[in-house]
């Protein structure tokens, strides 16, 4: 009989531990917009279809077209290619992605098209959901879909950049 009271008064003890630990919680807010510091965007981690997925593609490799022989593949990929340029010539990597607080899943998943070689650039400024694609002298072809497959699954899920907080998911 002492036994069960022992084993009833710890549990109530314990009930009481849990109880007060999350009404105290101060890091409840923590990794949600309520939570988010003053001035920081709400970046928005969902990972896109490739339909949703709004596009620029701008060359700054030394080939003249290679911007609008890319866009091409990615219109026949399903995205939506919104504007085909140049930028300043002389880039030597693969690609690189520029995209704000509104496309970081679009940019999450345009990585993988890159095997997770293109360079990102974050503007915590930038307003639209629009994705630069810069293509530098790198760039050889877009993967595969079995590739970009696996390249997903190595990416993971898209992370919220530094000095963003992540936009409630709307339900």
């Amino acid at each position: 009989m002492r036994a069960l009271v022992v084993v009833g008064l710890l549990a109530v003890v314990a009930l009481v531990f849990v109880v007060v630990a999350l009404v105290r919680d101060t890091q409840g807010k923590v990794g949600t917009a309520a939570g988010c510091p003053d001035g920081w965007p709400l970046a928005d981690v969902t990972l896109r279809e490739p339909k949703d997925v709004k596009i620029n593609v701008l060359n700054a490799t030394d080939q003249i077209g290679r911007a609008g022989d890319v866009a091409d593949d990615f219109r026949n990929r399903k995205f939506q290619v919104k504007k085909v340029g140049d930028a300043p010539k002389g880039f030597d990597g693969v690609a690189v992605l520029r995209f704000g607080p509104k496309g970081v899943g679009s940019a999450h998943l345009l990585r993988a098209y890159f095997l997770n070689n293109a360079d990102r650039m974050y503007d915590a400024q930038r307003k639209d959901d629009t994705v630069d694609v810069v293509l530098g002298n790198g760039f050889q072809q877009l993967a595969t879909t079995t590739e970009v497959n696996q390249s997903l699954g190595d990416l993971g899920s898209p992370q919220v950049p530094a000095g963003s907080c992540p936009k409630p998911v709307d339900k």
